[in-house]
Protein backbone atom coordinates (compact mmCIF):
# COMPACT_ATOMS: atom_id res chain seq x y z
CA UNK A 1 0.00 0.00 0.00
CA UNK A 2 1.35 3.41 -0.89
CA UNK A 3 2.23 5.58 2.12
CA UNK A 4 0.46 8.83 2.79
CA UNK A 5 2.59 12.00 2.84
CA UNK A 6 2.03 13.91 6.04
CA UNK A 7 1.86 17.69 6.14
CA UNK A 8 2.78 19.46 9.38
CA UNK A 9 1.41 22.80 10.63
CA UNK A 10 3.99 24.72 8.59
CA UNK A 11 2.55 23.33 5.36
CA UNK A 12 5.80 21.49 4.61
CA UNK A 13 5.90 17.85 3.64
CA UNK A 14 7.00 15.49 6.39
CA UNK A 15 10.14 14.07 4.79
CA UNK A 16 12.51 11.37 5.87
CA UNK A 17 15.38 12.75 7.96
CA UNK A 18 18.87 11.46 8.57
CA UNK A 19 19.73 13.78 11.47
CA UNK A 20 18.26 11.63 14.24
CA UNK A 21 21.61 10.67 15.76
CA UNK A 22 22.84 14.27 15.71
CA UNK A 23 19.66 15.49 17.41
CA UNK A 24 19.78 12.75 20.07
CA UNK A 25 23.43 13.49 20.85
CA UNK A 26 22.76 17.23 20.97
CA UNK A 27 19.78 16.78 23.31
CA UNK A 28 22.02 14.77 25.63
CA UNK A 29 24.60 17.55 25.74
CA UNK A 30 21.96 20.18 26.50
CA UNK A 31 20.48 17.93 29.19
CA UNK A 32 23.83 17.38 30.92
CA UNK A 33 24.76 21.06 30.74
CA UNK A 34 21.48 22.20 32.26
CA UNK A 35 21.77 19.56 35.01
CA UNK A 36 25.32 20.58 35.92
CA UNK A 37 24.08 24.08 36.73
CA UNK A 38 22.46 22.73 39.88
CA UNK A 39 25.85 21.68 41.25
CA UNK A 40 26.55 25.33 42.02
CA UNK A 41 23.69 25.41 44.53
CA UNK A 42 25.63 24.58 47.69
CA UNK A 43 24.29 23.46 51.05
CA UNK A 44 25.69 25.68 53.86
CA UNK A 45 27.61 23.64 56.46
CA UNK A 46 28.68 24.40 60.03
CA UNK A 47 26.23 27.28 60.29
CA UNK A 48 26.05 29.00 63.66
CA UNK A 49 22.98 30.72 65.05
CA UNK A 50 20.37 28.05 64.42
CA UNK A 51 17.54 28.79 62.00
CA UNK A 52 18.44 32.46 61.65
CA UNK A 53 22.02 31.56 60.83
CA UNK A 54 20.90 29.12 58.15
CA UNK A 55 18.56 31.71 56.63
CA UNK A 56 21.43 34.21 56.54
CA UNK A 57 23.79 31.66 54.98
CA UNK A 58 21.23 30.80 52.30
CA UNK A 59 20.55 34.46 51.62
CA UNK A 60 24.27 35.16 51.19
CA UNK A 61 24.31 32.68 48.33
CA UNK A 62 22.06 34.90 46.19
CA UNK A 63 24.66 35.17 43.37
CA UNK A 64 24.38 31.40 42.90
CA UNK A 65 20.60 31.59 42.62
CA UNK A 66 20.71 34.50 40.19
CA UNK A 67 23.28 32.92 37.89
CA UNK A 68 21.50 29.55 38.07
CA UNK A 69 18.13 30.96 36.98
CA UNK A 70 19.66 33.09 34.22
CA UNK A 71 21.79 30.26 32.83
CA UNK A 72 19.04 27.64 33.16
CA UNK A 73 16.53 29.73 31.25
CA UNK A 74 19.11 30.68 28.64
CA UNK A 75 20.09 27.06 27.97
CA UNK A 76 16.41 26.15 27.83
CA UNK A 77 15.80 28.78 25.14
CA UNK A 78 18.96 27.63 23.34
CA UNK A 79 17.70 24.05 23.34
CA UNK A 80 14.32 25.15 21.99
CA UNK A 81 16.04 27.17 19.30
CA UNK A 82 18.21 24.19 18.37
CA UNK A 83 15.09 22.06 18.06
CA UNK A 84 13.48 24.61 15.74
CA UNK A 85 16.51 24.62 13.45
CA UNK A 86 16.46 20.84 13.20
CA UNK A 87 12.75 20.86 12.38
CA UNK A 88 13.74 22.62 9.16
CA UNK A 89 16.76 20.43 8.40
CA UNK A 90 16.41 16.95 6.92
CA UNK A 91 20.06 16.04 6.36
CA UNK A 92 23.55 17.14 7.42
CA UNK A 93 26.90 17.65 5.77
CA UNK A 94 30.37 18.06 7.27
CA UNK A 95 30.11 21.83 7.68
CA UNK A 96 26.77 21.57 9.44
CA UNK A 97 28.05 18.84 11.79
CA UNK A 98 31.17 20.86 12.67
CA UNK A 99 29.08 23.97 13.36
CA UNK A 100 26.79 21.92 15.58
CA UNK A 101 29.80 20.48 17.41
CA UNK A 102 31.21 23.98 17.97
CA UNK A 103 27.87 25.04 19.43
CA UNK A 104 27.68 22.04 21.76
CA UNK A 105 31.24 22.65 22.96
CA UNK A 106 30.23 26.15 24.01
CA UNK A 107 27.04 24.91 25.68
CA UNK A 108 29.16 22.70 27.96
CA UNK A 109 31.10 25.82 29.06
CA UNK A 110 27.98 27.55 30.44
CA UNK A 111 28.11 25.69 33.82
CA UNK A 112 31.71 26.94 34.24
CA UNK A 113 30.76 30.57 33.57
CA UNK A 114 27.80 30.17 35.90
CA UNK A 115 30.13 28.95 38.65
CA UNK A 116 32.43 31.89 37.94
CA UNK A 117 29.64 34.39 38.50
CA UNK A 118 28.42 32.52 41.57
CA UNK A 119 31.84 32.90 43.19
CA UNK A 120 32.79 36.40 42.06
CA UNK A 121 29.63 38.46 41.48
CA UNK A 122 29.91 40.16 44.87
CA UNK A 123 33.73 40.21 44.91
CA UNK A 124 36.52 42.22 43.30
CA UNK A 125 36.67 39.94 40.26
CA UNK A 126 33.04 40.55 39.28
CA UNK A 127 33.94 42.59 36.19
CA UNK A 128 36.11 39.83 34.71
CA UNK A 129 33.64 37.10 35.69
CA UNK A 130 30.73 38.87 33.98
CA UNK A 131 32.84 39.72 30.93
CA UNK A 132 33.71 36.03 30.54
CA UNK A 133 30.06 35.11 31.08
CA UNK A 134 28.88 37.51 28.40
CA UNK A 135 31.76 36.60 26.10
CA UNK A 136 30.75 32.94 26.06
CA UNK A 137 27.25 33.93 24.97
CA UNK A 138 28.77 36.07 22.20
CA UNK A 139 30.53 32.93 20.96
CA UNK A 140 27.35 30.89 21.33
CA UNK A 141 25.47 33.44 19.25
CA UNK A 142 28.24 33.21 16.66
CA UNK A 143 27.93 29.41 16.71
CA UNK A 144 24.19 29.63 16.01
CA UNK A 145 24.88 31.95 13.09
CA UNK A 146 27.40 29.44 11.71
CA UNK A 147 24.97 26.56 12.19
CA UNK A 148 22.20 28.41 10.40
CA UNK A 149 24.55 29.56 7.62
CA UNK A 150 25.66 25.96 7.09
CA UNK A 151 22.00 24.91 6.84
CA UNK A 152 20.89 27.55 4.35
CA UNK A 153 24.08 27.70 2.26
CA UNK A 154 23.28 24.31 0.80
CA UNK A 155 19.49 24.34 0.50
CA UNK A 156 19.64 20.58 -0.01
CA UNK A 157 19.98 20.31 3.77
CA UNK A 158 16.57 21.88 4.33
CA UNK A 159 13.21 20.24 4.03
CA UNK A 160 11.48 21.00 0.77
CA UNK A 161 9.01 23.83 0.86
CA UNK A 162 10.54 25.80 3.74
CA UNK A 163 9.02 29.28 3.26
CA UNK A 164 11.48 31.98 2.29
CA UNK A 165 10.06 34.30 4.95
CA UNK A 166 10.91 31.73 7.60
CA UNK A 167 14.52 31.62 6.42
CA UNK A 168 14.69 35.42 6.48
CA UNK A 169 13.19 35.51 9.98
CA UNK A 170 15.74 33.05 11.36
CA UNK A 171 18.58 34.93 9.68
CA UNK A 172 17.41 38.28 11.07
CA UNK A 173 17.02 36.93 14.59
CA UNK A 174 20.47 35.35 14.64
CA UNK A 175 22.08 38.55 13.40
CA UNK A 176 20.28 40.49 16.12
CA UNK A 177 21.55 38.28 18.95
CA UNK A 178 25.27 38.72 18.27
CA UNK A 179 25.58 42.52 18.80
CA UNK A 180 23.29 42.43 21.82
CA UNK A 181 25.45 39.87 23.61
CA UNK A 182 28.52 41.82 22.56
CA UNK A 183 26.94 44.85 24.24
CA UNK A 184 26.26 42.78 27.36
CA UNK A 185 29.92 41.75 27.49
CA UNK A 186 31.19 45.31 27.13
CA UNK A 187 28.72 46.46 29.80
CA UNK A 188 30.58 44.39 32.40
CA UNK A 189 33.22 47.12 32.49
CA UNK A 190 30.51 49.63 33.40
CA UNK A 191 28.71 47.42 35.92
CA UNK A 192 28.64 43.62 36.26
CA UNK A 193 24.94 43.85 37.07
CA UNK A 194 24.26 45.53 33.73
CA UNK A 195 25.66 42.43 32.01
CA UNK A 196 23.44 40.15 34.09
CA UNK A 197 20.48 42.43 33.43
CA UNK A 198 20.99 42.44 29.65
CA UNK A 199 21.46 38.66 29.51
CA UNK A 200 18.34 38.16 31.61
CA UNK A 201 16.34 40.61 29.50
CA UNK A 202 17.46 38.81 26.35
CA UNK A 203 16.21 35.37 27.34
CA UNK A 204 12.96 36.90 28.58
CA UNK A 205 12.61 38.75 25.27
CA UNK A 206 13.34 35.64 23.20
CA UNK A 207 10.88 33.63 25.29
CA UNK A 208 8.06 36.13 24.78
CA UNK A 209 8.70 36.65 21.07
CA UNK A 210 8.41 33.00 20.06
CA UNK A 211 6.13 32.64 17.08
CA UNK A 212 4.94 29.34 15.73
CA UNK A 213 3.14 30.64 12.69
CA UNK A 214 5.31 29.31 9.85
CA UNK A 215 8.23 27.31 11.22
CA UNK A 216 8.35 28.86 14.64
CA UNK A 217 10.93 31.36 15.77
CA UNK A 218 13.22 31.22 18.72
CA UNK A 219 16.15 33.56 18.70
CA UNK A 220 19.38 33.66 20.58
Amino acid sequence: MQGVALIDHTGMKDEEKDTGRIEAFSDGVFSIAITLLALELKIPHSVEGGAEGLVLALTNQWPSYLSFVTSFCTILIMWGNHHEVFRLVRRANTGFMLANGFLLMLVTVVPFTTALISDYLNKAGAVVACAVYGGVFVLISLAYNLLWYAAVKDRALLRSGVPEQVIRKFTRNYRLGFPLYLLATAAAFVSPFVTIGICTALWVFWAFTIRRGGAGSYSF
